[in-house]
């Protein structure tokens, strides 16, 4: 799965660490959602979305290969 994870990080002038602090998780876990190593939980990506105020289809998307 890919994701705009890192862009949209990057347009709030959010660190990995204020991300992961925000959501309840380690800097590890955003690193690894933002490398495409590790796709969220479900719940996890319902809080991505409502923190970045879009739609999880908005975030996350299939890999077109």
């Amino acid at each position: 799965m890919d994701n705009k994870l890192r862009v949209l990080r990057a347009e709030f002038k959010w660190s990995q660490a204020e991300l992961a602090e925000r959501l309840g998780v380690s800097r590890q876990t955003v690193n690894a959602i933002e490398t495409g190593k590790y796709d969220p939980s479900l719940p996890l990506a319902f809080k991505l979305a409502r923190l970045f105020d879009r739609p999880i289809e908005a975030i996350f998307f299939p890999d077109e290969a």
